[in-house]
């Protein structure tokens, strides 16, 4: 599914580069659940932003499904994304002027499903999140929560081939965050690969495999061992 071969991100702070990534060489396999985990500033959000095809900075290789993002113009990227990729941020990105269900049922605009199946579609995710009484109001009028679970149904109502989460139970009391982690491991029982971004080692234990990221280093894949320049031993 996923393939990076010396991936590096950094930017420039006057005449200093200040590195978030470095050499990463990764290989997802399809129908695989990563957790992405390590202190502030290693560089997990800047890997999962690379993943989601949201910057355009990196240098390497990135491969999805075959295709050679390394080689896309940004408009390639763009629509990639929208066929294959979820995204859960942690800082939700839902639209102000879009109602709770105009927002979840935007990734299905940009595929050949007809109004009243995409309709369908927002009723049953609305159901299933119990964000139904909320489907006409708008995300100020939502708690932080709330828009957390709204951002989280968006992401995966066209159930995409990738699912990237980052701290996609952050604002979620604890037994949300069991539910929201067993729809995530549900997905990926039915083919869904997921990559997740947390701190939570409750989180994690809900995946098969964990890697851990120091100062844009890959420095541990329970996959195998890896050393600092992101080899496998």
């Amino acid at each position: 599914m996923i393939e990076m071969k010396g991936l590096e991100r950094s930017y420039k702070t006057g005449h200093t580069e200040n590195w978030v990534l470095r050499r990463v060489n990764l290989t997802i396999r399809a129908g695989e659940f990563v957790t992405v985990m390590g202190p502030s500033g290693a560089g997990k959000s800047s890997l999962l932003n690379v993943l989601a095809m949201l910057d355009d900075g990196w240098r390497g290789e990135y491969w999805l499904g075959g295709e050679a993002v390394h080689a896309m113009g940004r408009k390639q990227r763009a629509e990639i994304a929208r066929r294959r990729i979820g995204m859960v941020f942690q800082s939700y990105h839902l639209l102000d002027d879009l109602t709770v269900a105009e927002n979840i049922e935007l990734p299905l605009t940009y595929k050949d499903i007809s109004k009243s199946e995409r309709q369908g579609m927002v009723a049953d995710t609305l159901d299933k999140f119990q964000i139904v009484g909320k489907k006409d109001l708008y995300p100020n009028q939502l708690s932080g929560g709330q828009q957390q679970l709204v951002g989280i149904a968006r992401a995966v109502i066209h159930r995409p081939d990738l699912l990237l989460a980052d701290e996609p139970t952050g604002n979620l009391h604890s037994a949300q965050a069991a539910e929201i982690m067993e729809l995530f491991q549900k997905l990926n029982a039915e083919g869904t690969t997921v990559v997740q971004v947390s701190h939570s080692d409750v989180n994690a234990s809900y995946g098969s495999r964990t890697i851990e990221l120091r100062d844009g280093w890959m420095y541990r894949d329970t996959a195998g061992v890896v050393d600092a320049a992101g080899v496998k031993a």
